[in-house]
C-alpha cells in the first residue's frame, strides 16, 4: 500500500485537541523476529491511568494537557526496563507531524514514525535511551466506537509494521514486526466500562488479528474481532470463544477469545499491576496459532482509592 507523509500525518491525529475531562493515547508493541525481545511505548494526553488526573478530575479540574506522559517499557534479555513520568502542558508540543512530553517524542519523518525516547526508569531509578523506527505496512483510517453512546473510540493506524529498535541504554538493538493504534474519547474509561480484554497477533499469511472483549459499565459485553491485510482491508469476523488464563499475581482475571480447539496460555506476564496485566500469551486466531501480545484492564480496581493511592510510587510527575 502506498502513502506519503501528508497521509500518514492525517491518519495519525498527532495535531488533534483533546476536550476536558478527555483523553487520547498513541499505543506502539514489537517484538523482535525470534520474540526474545519486545518493547511497548503509549504516549498520553490526559493519561487514563494516572491518579493525578483521578484526582484533579474529582476536583474539576479536568484539563487532560496537565498530565501527559510517554510510557516505556523494554522486555526480553537483559531483563525489564519500565518508565513512566507525568508531565504538565509547559512540556507538550503538538503539531500534524510530531507530539512531543518532555524530552521524549513521536515524530513522521517520510514514510516512517521516529519514536525519540529520554526517560527515567521507577521505581529503581536508570536512564532509557534511544529510538524506535517503525515502517507501516498498511494505513487504516476509519475509527470505531466501542461503546453506544460514542464517547469511546479505536483506531489502529498501522496494525502492520516493520520495527527497527536502537537503545544505547541499555543496550538494545534489534528488528521485528510491530502495530501501532490510537484510542481517544471524551470522558474517563471507567465511566463507561468495568473491564476489557485485548489481544493482537500478527498472523502467518500476513494479515494482522485483533481482539477486544468489552464489559460497559451497563454490564453490557461488546466483542470486537477484526483481520487487516497488507492493501488495508478490514474484515469482521465472528469472535472465538472465551477462555480463561491464569491470573496475574496482583489477582487480576485475564480471559482471551481463542479459536476454541486451542487452550490458550501465557507466555510471560510482561507487566503487573493492581489493575492491569500485559501478557504475551500462545493462543489460536482463525485457525492460526499464534504468539500474541494481550492486555487484561480492571476499570474498577483502578477507580478504587486505595489503588490510586498505590500509583505514585511508579508513576512520579514532574511540574515544571
Amino acid at each position: 500500500m502506498t502513502y506519503d507523509l501528508k497521509r500518514l500525518a492525517k491518519f495519525a491525529g498527532f495535531q488533534e485537541i483533546v476536550p476536558p475531562f478527555g483523553y487520547r493515547w498513541w499505543y506502539f508493541d514489537a517484538f523482535s523476529e525470534d520474540y526474545q525481545y519486545g518493547i511497548t511505548i503509549i504516549a498520553f494526553i490526559g493519561s487514563v491511568f494516572s491518579p493525578y488526573y483521578a484526582f484533579s478530575r474529582e476536583r474539576g479540574r479536568g484539563n487532560p494537557y496537565n498530565h501527559c506522559a510517554i510510557n516505556v517499557s523494554l522486555y526480553g534479555k537483559g531483563g525489564k526496563r519500565w518508565s513512566m513520568t507525568e508531565r504538565s502542558h509547559q512540556n507538550v508540543t503538538q503539531s500534524s507531524q510530531s507530539f512531543s512530553v518532555g524530552p521524549s517524542s513521536l515524530e513522521l519523518s517520510g514514510k516512517n514514525l521516529v519514536m525519540n525516547i529520554s526517560e527515567w526508569t521507577f521505581p529503581i531509578p536508570s536512564r532509557l535511551n534511544g529510538q524506535v523506527e517503525i515502517t507501516p505496512k498498511t494505513l487504516i483510517c476509519d475509527p470505531i466506537t466501542l461503546d453506544d453512546q460514542g464517547p469511546h473510540f479505536w483506531q489502529p493506524i498501522a496494525p502492520i509494521c516493520e520495527v527497527k529498535v536502537t537503545f544505547d541504554t541499555p543496550p538494545r538493538h534489534w528488528k521485528g514486526h510491530g502495530y501501532f493504534d490510537t484510542n481517544w474519547g471524551s470522558k474517563p474509561l471507567e465511566t463507561g466500562f468495568k473491564s476489557w480484554d485485548w489481544s493482537r497477533a500478527d498472523l502467518p499469511d500476513g494479515r494482522s488479528a485483533i481482539l477486544y472483549d468489552v464489559l460497559k459499565k451497563n454490564n453490557k459485553r461488546f466483542s470486537l474481532a477484526r483481520v487487516i491485510d497488507r492493501e488495508g482491508r478490514i474484515s469482521a469476523f465472528e469472535a472465538p470463544i472465551s477462555q480463561t488464563l491464569t491470573k496475574s499475581l496482583w489477582r487480576i482475571q485475564r480471559n482471551t477469545q481463542s479459536d476454541p480447539t486451542y487452550q490458550p496460555m501465557v507466555i510471560s506476564t510482561l507487566e503487573d499491576a493492581p489493575f492491569y496485566a500485559r501478557s504475551m500469551i500462545k493462543t489460536s486466531m482463525l485457525d492460526y496459532p499464534v504468539t500474541a501480545m494481550h492486555e487484561s484492564l480492571n476499570l474498577e480496581r483502578f477507580d478504587s482509592k486505595w489503588v490510586q493511592a498505590l500509583l505514585p510510587f511508579k508513576m512520579p510527575r514532574q511540574m515544571l
